[in-house]
């Protein structure tokens, strides 16, 4: 292809952070209509590359070409009027406005009477939601979705703006198969079709071949190569690449002796939410959480740990009733949780590292009544070197941090915290190839000491890699149960959709 196939180029691009070189003279073009993936770790400079791109920060040295003319946009709006749009991995919607506000939000459709339209309004609202396959009512507030729910309407609001570059970040990481399969099938339409072209980053190995065409890879800031044809890429020579090792096992195997019942969820019941949820986990044991979105797993982690109301359920511990009206409850019993939503419900964005990580555990670093400093950062900083977490200091703001490794913060204090019942909702989402395997690792380290741990992930290969038992819900209810023997893909979903008969008829393993 020529230089008149080139739609973007960046030229030795460069920028520093206090303590950081995010980004070292990178150079790659990407092509008109093609979906361009962009690889590398956590913290090797792809989100810092797109926040170049799309305004949010200004390189320190370098520049970039858009149809061959150099651009400087300087914040969002002006990125999207030169045609870029982006779904960024965060949620940027406003909670309290509805979805068709939020697609239409600051480009509102006005009658004659420079009145907003809403009926037009909704309806386009509702086109577009449609052009994702699914169907939710333009007229509710965003607050009342799903995580998943709403990375569809972020979707949607960028598609409604037309652009000739689409930014995908992480968009698939809170999605089902059948809405991955819709956002698949909408990406391969708009580029046919309009000839859009897709910058597009994931960690999640087997969607990329399936939807990239081709990849260029960074590492700790700098420019690795580019793969020609992802399609025909080799698995293990992209992981290489990414992480400048081969990885041996993808799911790390484990012997641990499983012990008695350590944690019983009995009748579980919150009003129009989850219906009559039992199961138990054993000491030592990984038991996954799985179903479709929607399906009540994260609302049963919820009402467990007090966030929901519960109108019904016994929670008990080594046999024991627990009293659990609260999430401090929760704490004070030796159960942790690690959110879905890492930013709204897992950290202080605004607080140091270290603070996060010792924060469920302030009593451990307390001398003589007093917090000791000194303390709390060689804490943080065992944790720091064990997770991987890449900041120059355990002092530095968790919000500079980050997706994957601001995960790793949330999945840091909780083994600071050393609790007994782990439940971690989607642990790897937004994490990186090479941390996936040192964070399944750590999930083995934790049941080898006994702890009882649930897995809530939409990725049926980890949830059939990493579990000893898998308890499946559809609709807030528990329909099915697999041991990891048993355990397949397809009686998987069987059961998340309802199928099957009605659960019991395939025996659990304990």
């Amino acid at each position: 292809m020529g230089n008149e196939d080139v739609i973007l180029r960046f030229e030795h691009v460069s920028k520093m952070f206090p303590g950081v070189k995010a980004l070292d003279d990178v150079s790659f073009d990407i092509r008109r209509g093609e979906v361009h993936v962009l690889l590398g770790e956590n913290g090797a400079g792809k989100s810092t590359l797109i926040k170049i791109l799309t305004g949010v920060y200004t390189a320190d040295e370098g520049r970039i070409l858009l149809n061959g003319r150099e651009i400087k946009p300087t914040n969002i709006l002006e990125s999207r009027k030169l045609g870029i749009g982006t779904v960024f991995q965060e949620n940027s919607l406003v909670p309290h406005l509805t979805v068709a506000e939020n697609i239409f939000l600051s480009r509102e459709i006005k009658n004659s009477a420079n009145l907003i339209d809403w009926k037009e309004t909704n309806a386009q609202a509702q086109y577009w939601i449609r052009e994702m396959g699914i169907d939710i009512d333009p007229r509710t507030q965003v607050r009342r979705l799903s995580v998943a729910e709403q990375q569809i309407v972020e979707i949607a609001k960028i598609l409604s703006q037309q652009p000739s570059i689409i930014i995908l970040d992480e968009p698939t990481s809170a999605l089902s198969d059948n809405e991955i399969d819709n956002l698949f099938n909408t990406v391969n339409k708009l580029k046919e079709e309009k000839g859009i072209t897709f910058i597009y980053i994931s960690h999640r190995m087997e969607e990329i071949k399936y939807i990239g065409d081709r990849a260029t890879v960074l590492r700790d800031g700098k420019f690795i190569g580019q793969l020609p044809n992802l399609e025909e890429a080799k698995l293990d020579d992209i992981i290489n690449m990414i992480v400048g090792r081969t990885l041996e096992e993808k799911f790390p195997k484990r012997q641990v002796e499983i012990g008695d019942v350590m944690f019983e969820v009995e009748h579980l019941t919150v009003p129009k939410t989850i219906y009559d949820v039992s199961f138990q986990v054993r000491s030592g044991e990984v038991v996954g959480l799985s179903g479709l979105v929607g399906s009540g797993r994260t609302s049963t982690a919820k009402a467990i740990i007090g966030m929901l109301p519960k109108e019904k359920g016994v929670i008990k511990l080594n046999g024991k009733p627990a009293v659990i009206n609260t999430p401090h409850d929760a704490i004070k019993i030796g159960i942790g949780y690690l959110p879905e939503d890492r930013k709204r419900e897992g950290l202080l964005l605004d607080k140091p590292m270290y603070e996060n990580v010792t924060l469920p555990a302030l009593h451990k670093f307390k001398k003589f009544g007093v917090l000791s400093k000194a303390l709390e950062h060689q804490t943080a900083e065992e944790y720091r070197e064990k997770l991987s977490i890449k900041t120059p200091s355990v002092e530095r703001e968790t919000k500079f941090l980050s997706g994957g490794n601001q995960q790793k913060v949330v999945f840091s204090k909780w083994l600071c915290a050393q609790t007994k019942v782990y439940i971690f909702d989607e642990p790897t989402r937004g994490i990186d190839v090479g941390s996936k395997s040192e964070i399944y690792r750590i999930i083995n380290d934790l049941a080898a000491q006994g702890a009882a741990i649930i897995v809530i992930s939409s990725e049926l290969p980890e949830i059939l890699g990493v579990c000893d038992r898998i308890v499946v819900m559809c609709e807030g209810r528990v329909t099915g149960e697999l041991s990891r023997e048993e355990a397949t893909q397809e009686k998987i979903m069987k059961y998340a959709i309802g199928g099957a008969g009605s659960y019991g008829k395939v025996e659990a393993t304990h």
